[in-house]
């Protein structure tokens, strides 16, 4: 009796076994091998550089060809400056690596196209809902259905972006900071329709470009950017003010805080426009906390086209 009973255990497990494995063969996550990057602004630019140099076949899309030519140079620039580093002693695997990973990025002004053969398509383009909404819209008719969407949004609802699709579940956030080639943090956004297996995804591919990745749910500016802009805000009403100098709070932050650099600065180097359009549309959804109240000296540089460094004046000016 004892036998039959422990003979039926065994047949119970195996059968449990069997079931196991095939519930997961169902929900594998996808390796990627493949990504399109559409947007080839400074974002674009370094996703798909970081891509490239570890091995991914990449294909960076703008509809715009003098900007694609642009980052295609800005890319072999900063290969040679990475060759220079890590090969130092040894240039001609310095020569290989660049050449390696400059073949395997295609520059194109389709992103339909591009999409059709990638594993991954990531979404780097302006920070406004209307058209990433309408790019992934387009995509999502014509990409492979096992192709995973992703936005590089840094303020924006991944959910929302997502909501024009009929692959949510194969949608999350990979929120790169910039500069992409030397930032190793990556913030996988994870919405309440992101699968398991599409989450996985994107962590494993954040690891393979060799960076650092997060998790966080679909929450407004994700953990850097829900702690910082506050804070740069916040800076930016002290100044407003009068209760102290641009010059006195960055100094304050750097001393007083061991902070890199000051919260004006930072604002600088960021983008005074930037900031501004993340203000405001938090200010939007949350019209009575006072974190995101518009600021009329921060509207106003805005207004005049002084967005800091890129333009050469900010808060501060710049040779």
């Amino acid at each position: 009796m004892l036998r039959v009973l422990v003979r039926r255990l065994k047949v119970a497990s195996c059968g449990a076994r069997e079931l196991s494995v095939s519930a997961a063969s169902h929900d594998h996550h996808k390796t990627v091998k493949s990504v399109t990057i559409v947007g080839s602004g400074l974002m674009g630019a370094g996703i798909a550089q970081v891509a490239a140099q570890t091995g991914h076949r990449v294909w960076l899309v703008d509809v715009d060809t003098k900007v694609l030519k642009k980052a295609e140079d800005g890319i072999r620039s900063s290969l040679q400056r990475v060759a220079k580093k890590q090969f130092a002693e040894d240039p001609k695997a310095g020569e290989k690596f660049i050449h390696e990973a400059f073949s395997r990025i295609s520059y194109s002004t389709d992103a339909v196209e591009s999409s059709k053969s990638s594993d991954l398509v990531i979404e780097a383009i302006i920070e406004k809902i209307g058209p990433k909404q309408e790019l992934f819209a387009k995509l999502d008719a014509s990409a492979p259905k096992s192709t995973i969407f992703a936005s590089n949004t840094s303020s924006l609802s991944v959910t929302e972006i997502a909501s024009v699709t009929q692959r949510k579940d194969r949608f999350g956030g990979l929120h790169f900071f910039n500069p992409v080639p030397v930032m190793k943090l990556v913030e996988v956004i994870r919405t309440a329709d992101t699968s398991d297996s599409t989450y996985t995804s994107l962590m494993d591919f954040s690891k393979a470009l060799q960076k650092q990745p997060i998790g966080c749910s679909d929450t407004p500016g994700f953990v850097v950017n829900r702690l910082l802009i506050p804070y740069m805000a916040e800076a930016v009403r002290l100044l407003e003010r009068g209760d102290a100098s641009a010059r006195d709070i960055d100094t304050a932050m750097k001393l007083g805080a061991g902070y890199p650099m000051g919260p004006i600065e930072l604002l600088d180097y960021v983008g005074l426009d930037t900031t501004k359009h993340i203000l405001d549309a938090w200010s939007k959804k949350a019209p009575s906390d006072p974190l995101f109240q518009p600021i009329e000296l921060l509207n106003k540089l805005v207004k005049e086209g002084k967005y800091g460094k890129k333009t050469k004046e900010g808060f501060y000016k710049y040779e």
